[in-house]
């Protein structure tokens, strides 16, 4: 018994490590287009939304408002979406693409966690479910806490 348990737990790091990997290699392959994967990842979720708050993109990265806010005047500084306050609310301030950062959302590969997102979306609640539950615990085996 110990044999096969030692097998599967080096199975499945296996498995953690081949999808560590595959991150990485994404995102040197974005960042060969001149992009952070992370602000790929904005501008893929303005093209799918057309336009969204900035609150609503620290939502979508699970960032503070301060990083989200950061991370939109980047993409705005380098020409990828324009930012402008709501008519109904001045508070509210809306982001969306310019035709350069459209261009780039839908050249760019779709992989990583871009494409994790579509898919999870996808599934059958009690798979999704069960996936949940699992990450939940390889989170607390490695004692991943939310300030990470």
């Amino acid at each position: 018994m110990a044999d096969t348990q030692q097998a599967l737990a080096a199975e499945t790091m296996h498995k953690f490590l081949r999808i560590n990997r595959y991150l990485r290699r994404y995102a040197r392959q974005v960042n060969d287009y001149g992009i952070a994967p992370k602000k790929l990842s904005v501008l893929r979720f303005l093209l799918e939304q057309e336009s969204a708050t900035v609150g609503q993109v620290q939502e979508y990265l699970y960032n503070s408002a301060s990083a989200a806010s950061t991370l939109v005047s980047h993409l705005e500084e380098a020409g990828y979406v324009t930012r402008t306050r709501s008519p109904e609310d001045n508070r509210v301030v809306i982001v969306e693409l310019t035709e350069a950062g459209r261009r780039l959302a839908e050249s760019a590969p779709i992989g990583g966690l871009i494409l994790l997102r579509r898919r999870l979306r996808d599934l059958p609640p009690d798979e999704l479910s069960q996936i949940d539950r699992a990450l939940d615990h390889i989170a607390d085996l490695m004692e991943v806490t939310d300030e990470e």
